[in-house]
């Protein structure tokens, strides 16, 4: 596998989408390929920081445009403004990785998997660009390849080992 793949889940609270791609993620590592994840923290607020006591977010906190710790075999960033979606995936992508999940940014181009709970989310959520895969709500047609259940854990993880192999998905 040459360039970066990069696939979205998308789909609103609570339709799955962190239980996905952790899965796959565990999938990616099985089959010897790097993987790195981008998720939109779409909660509200920051995302949960370090103690506010720690170096880190001293130097954070006092203006520091980008804040870097590493240790334990670990590295934390922290970057003092919130980048647009083109420099997020450069900054998951700097480890090279095979694939790239990307857990939300529905509106951004790219591949899309598409989870819904009920046939009003795939009303909002059916225009969507890029959708290769809807999950979910037996009772809708979608014009794209379908998997009825979310809990079909063999055929999604089918499908996502087939989408790695193909040609033509998108590339960094």
């Amino acid at each position: 596998m040459g360039a970066m793949k990069t696939l979205h889940v998308v789909g609103f609270k609570n339709s799955g989408k962190t239980t996905l791609v952790a899965r796959w993620v565990r999938l990616v590592k099985e089959q010897g390929l790097k993987v790195a994840v981008l998720k939109h923290h779409g909660h509200g607020g920051q995302p949960a920081m370090p103690d506010a006591s720690t170096d880190t977010m001293q130097f954070f906190n006092g203006g520091a445009d980008v804040s870097v710790v590493a240790g334990g075999g670990a590295v934390q960033l922290l970057v003092n403004e919130e980048p647009g979606f083109a420099e997020l995936k450069e900054m998951a992508a700097m480890r090279r990785p095979s694939i790239l999940l990307v857990e939300g940014y529905k509106e951004q181009q790219g591949d899309k998997v598409v989870l819904v709970r009920n046939a009003e989310d795939w009303e909002t959520l059916r225009n969507l660009s890029g959708i290769q895969l809807v999950v979910g709500c037996p009772e809708i047609v979608a014009g794209s390849r379908q998997i009825a259940s979310r809990t079909d854990v063999e055929q999604l993880d089918h499908w996502f080992l087939e989408w790695i192999e193909e040609d033509g998905n998108e590339t960094v």
